[in-house]
């Protein structure tokens, strides 16, 4: 299974969706496009368009990993996964494995404090040893990998191995603040001002 970004965070929105908000799940076109640009517990934040969300469902729908429910009589069409837990596919995962899987698609690599932190509302975790134990039966299921631990860092970061490593979403760089001409005067004076500053100091030390 190598799902594109986009995919993984369809993917991943309707899983967390399922479990934090079942009263309406499935999700329409729309309820999903709103969930995969939304700001808070999603990394990167994507600016997603309907026809982006929707070429990556009908992707979905080929690879039978989500089902459409059509809408008669003018109801919303409406999307399920299929990605794990179902009668149709191999993929069975404990609540606690699906909450990891879940925030990995949603945030990219993280530690287990971090899914710890961020799982409350998908499944319970009692301590960080627990996530460990997790982490480590879906590493012998070959779902996740552990990124060596980065200096400085006090734990290892995790990711699932569901992606498609060809597949990045392009974030767009947030804007910098154009500086106005006396802005950028002013600094340039102050430049010329330490120049001359750290000539005088040289010449005060005879260099």
């Amino acid at each position: 299974m190598q799902l594109t970004a986009i995919e993984q965070r369809v993917i991943g929105c309707l899983l967390e969706k399922q479990s934090t908000t079942p009263e309406h799940y499935p999700l329409s076109l729309n309820a999903l496009t709103n969930a995969c640009n939304q700001k808070s517990n999603r990394e990167p934040v994507l600016t997603l368009s309907e026809t982006e969300v929707q070429e990556a469902l009908d992707s979905l729908v080929s690879q039978r990993l989500v089902t459409l429910d059509e809408g008669l009589s003018g109801r919303v069409t409406k999307f399920a996964h299929r990605f794990c837990n179902t009668e149709f596919g191999n993929l069975q995962l404990t609540e606690q494995q699906r909450a990891i899987i879940c925030l990995m698609l949603l945030r990219g690599p993280q530690t287990p404090g971090e899914l710890r932190t961020r799982s409350n509302r998908l499944a319970e975790f009692n301590n960080v040893a627990e996530v460990e134990s997790a982490l480590n039966a879906l590493m012998t299921a070959e779902h996740v990998t552990k990124h060596p631990r980065e200096p400085g860092k006090r734990e290892s970061r995790y990711s699932h191995l569901f992606a498609d490593p060809q597949s990045a979403v392009a974030v767009e760089p947030p804007e910098l603040p154009a500086l106005k001409a006396d802005e950028l005067n002013e600094l340039l004076a102050e430049i010329d001002e330490l120049k001359a500053e750290l000539q005088k100091i040289k010449l005060h030390l005879g260099l």
